[in-house]
């Protein structure tokens, strides 16, 4: 379960994987669709969709030519429970972590803005 929590709390450390996220609360998104709002290759932006993958926050499925991301709802179950541990945190729930995300994120049409 810890290199599950280091896997998940390494990929939430990135503010652009964190805008990712954001966007994903939304709805599924088109790869390209993932990038587009960001000043940087389509490889870097797959490279980070690759490791919200690997963590197990996103998912990618291929439909026709197009890649399409998927938040995973369940995702952070793990890490809420290992949070609640210390009695200081709520069970994660994704309407509180978007309006969380959307606190903390700037303008989502500036995500070069973002720190990283």
């Amino acid at each position: 379960m810890i290199a599950s929590l280091d896997t998940t709390f390494s990929a939430l450390a990135d503010p652009t994987r964190r805008a990712i996220l954001a966007m994903l609360l939304e709805d599924d998104m088109a790869v390209t669709d993932v990038a587009h709002p960001f000043d940087m290759s389509l490889a870097a932006i797959s490279k980070h969709l690759g490791v919200l993958t690997a963590a197990g926050l996103i998912t990618q499925e291929k439909r026709g030519r197009v890649k399409w991301c998927k938040l995973e709802p369940d995702a952070l179950r793990a890490a809420s429970v290992w949070m609640q541990g210390f009695g200081q945190f709520e069970p994660v729930n994704l309407d509180a972590f978007e309006r969380f995300l959307k606190a903390e994120l700037p303008d989502r049409d500036t995500p070069t803005d973002l720190g990283g």
